[in-house]
């Protein structure tokens, strides 16, 4: 019986893996090609990369692109599985036989935790990796280097003198440099001392000195100085992790991150949410199995299969806007970042097993 029983999920398991993988292989390939033909067109413009360094540069960029749709790769592979499963009548006789849908559903559950594991703690670090390699020869090949990344951002940073907090509405690579930036002044005691509007601000060494400063100060005229100097515990690495994109952030390094930018008391939301939703990946692709067992077991002769699968595939996109939804929300300070990135995942689970209760037990 033991025998049988390994032997049924050997198999069931394989072709999960079969199917997930066609569709995530399907999907990347998309995502390359499609890339691939933007670069071509961005270097008929007059750049001289030649094919193979654009070939190679898009297939650097497409892992990061693609690891955001591995759910749904997950969705509707299962339901390929577990269609596929049904129409050769497979389930049935896996029913007859005494095996009950949790036991037939173990294995591409098991798969669902395993890959989430490997997607979080392999995957990531590799395509994070690849995409910095990317833009290194991005950079080369279309020479943008010296051009700041559009990217509005606010920055705390404490001093001496007290601490302050800076817009910017665009940093240089390197995080040494920002551009048209609003910086409010508070004093120790946290009382707001003055408003500092400037073109542009570079780090040195303890300090921003912002060049064209307008100065507003309350109940004094406004001022103008070609140079004004604003005290800073940052370092351009703190800098350019906080403005920088989060996604240049392998997962391994993730903690130690939000430990030195809490050391030097900046707002570490972000990471902390990136963090949890990395965590929570293996619960997340958990669900999807879950909601496509859901709408795909059902056996064709009852017909209605299709009107199955689209509810299926639209319960996946709810619950893939729920988790960016909760990420909004504890990025405006609403909800805790725990709670955003497992709370939604976890419902979704729940309500996938309370269906397949009904189904099963009724």
């Amino acid at each position: 019986m033991i025998g049988v029983g390994t032997t049924l999920g050997i198999y069931i398991a394989r072709r999960f893996v079969v199917a997930i993988a066609a569709v995530f292989l399907t999907v990347f390939g998309l995502i390359y090609m499609i890339d691939l033909v933007e670069l071509l067109r961005r270097a008929s413009e007059g750049v001289g990369a030649s094919v193979p360094q654009l070939a190679r540069l898009a297939f650097l960029r497409t892992p990061t692109v693609a690891e955001q749709i591995l759910p749904f790769a997950f969705l509707f592979g299962s339901i390929v599985a577990f269609l596929g499963l049904s129409r050769r009548m497979e389930l049935v006789i896996a029913r007859a036989s005494g095996v009950s849908v949790w036991q037939f559903g173990f294995p591409p559950l098991l798969i669902a935790v395993g890959m989430g594991l490997f997607a979080t703690t392999v995957y990531n670090p590799v395509s994070v990796r690849m995409k910095l390699s990317a833009d290194v020869l991005e950079t080369r090949l279309f020479s943008r280097s010296a051009q700041p990344e559009s990217r509005s951002r606010f920055l705390r940073q404490a001093s001496i003198d007290g601490s302050s907090i800076i817009r910017a509405e665009q940093a240089g690579a390197e995080g040494t440099q920002l551009l048209q930036i609003t910086a409010f002044v508070f004093d120790k005691s946290g009382l707001l001392l003055e408003r500092v509007e400037a073109d542009r601000a570079d780090l040195r060494d303890g300090y921003w000195e912002m060049t064209q400063a307008r100065i507003l100060t309350v109940g004094i005229e406004p001022q103008q100085s070609e140079r004004y100097l604003l005290a800073t515990n940052l370092t351009a690495s703190e800098v350019r992790q906080v403005l920088g994109n989060i996604e240049n952030i392998e997962f391994w390094r993730l903690p130690q991150t939000i430990r030195q930018l809490e050391t030097a008391g900046l707002d570490t939301t972000r990471f902390r949410l990136h963090f949890h939703s990395l965590l929570a990946k293996p619960v997340v692709l958990l669900a999807m199995v879950i909601i496509a067992g859901c709408v795909s077991l059902r056996f064709f002769r009852f017909g209605g299969v299709t009107k199955l699968v689209l509810y299926g595939v639209i319960a996946g996109f709810v619950l893939y806007a729920s988790l960016k939804i909760a990420a909004d929300l504890a990025g405006a300070g609403i909800v805790s970042t725990v709670s955003a990135s497992w709370v939604p995942a976890t419902i979704g689970c729940l309500l996938g097993i309370f269906v397949l209760l009904k189904q099963e037990d009724g």
